[in-house]
Formats: C-alpha cells, sequence, structure tokens
C-alpha cells in the first residue's frame, strides 16, 4: 500500500515525465498533434495508471490519439521506468479527458439560455 503523500506525488511525476516523453517523441504524429497531459490517476496499489489525454481538434481525432497512444503505451511506459524510481513501473492506459468538452458544452448552453432572457424581455 502507498503512503497518502506518494501516490500524488507518483501521479504528479508521472504526469511531468510523460509530456517530456511527448515533447521528445520522435513519432510525428503524436508531436503534431500536441496532446496534453491534464491528470494521472494511479491506482491504489500503483500497479495502474490511467491517463487522461486532450488535445486540440475534433472528437474523432481526438479518440483516434487516444488509441493510437494505447498502441504505443510501452515507449511511454519505458520513460516512466526509466526517469522514476519505482519497484515496478504501472501499466499506462490512455484515455480522452473530456473536461474540457465539457465544460465548453456548457458554456454554450448558458450563452443560448442568457439570449433567450434577453429576447423574452
Amino acid at each position: 500500500m502507498a503512503s497518502t503523500h506518494r501516490k500524488p506525488m507518483l501521479e504528479s511525476e508521472i504526469r511531468k515525465v510523460l509530456t517530456k516523453a511527448i515533447a521528445d517523441s520522435k513519432d510525428d504524429y503524436i508531436k503534431n498533434a500536441m496532446p496534453s497531459i491534464v491528470r494521472v490517476e494511479l491506482s491504489k496499489d500503483l500497479r495502474f495508471a490511467n491517463v487522461f489525454v486532450s488535445a486540440l481538434g475534433k472528437s474523432e481525432d481526438k479518440s483516434k490519439l487516444v488509441d493510437y497512444m494505447n498502441e504505443s503505451k510501452g515507449m511511454f511506459r519505458t520513460a516512466v521506468a526509466k526517469s522514476i524510481r519505482i519497484y515496478k513501473a504501472p501499466e499506462i492506459t490512455f484515455k480522452p479527458d473530456i473536461g474540457i468538452d465539457a465544460s465548453l458544452r456548457i458554456a454554450k448552453i448558458l450563452e443560448q439560455i442568457r439570449e433567450e432572457k434577453k429576447g423574452d424581455e
């Protein structure tokens, strides 16, 4: 079991390592998509890491990017293993981050409501 302060510290460090691995990547597809690591969630036993990724563009492009990154996850796991002193590097799974899209959708809905109220007055 990981101590309570170690897990958040490792999540932050993994996020930094993955961000650097993306910047240093020789893979043009990953570099051109300019993904950003939004957050990392480690399991309690530190064996699994869910990495939430965001990128500019359409949702289809984002899902393709996440699929591609999952196919290349060995490269990212190797980067984590080389950079962080940990017994066993966690198994990485990339997932799309829907937080930004959801907030944009909510902002549009709120704007529509404001305009409807102005039209009613």
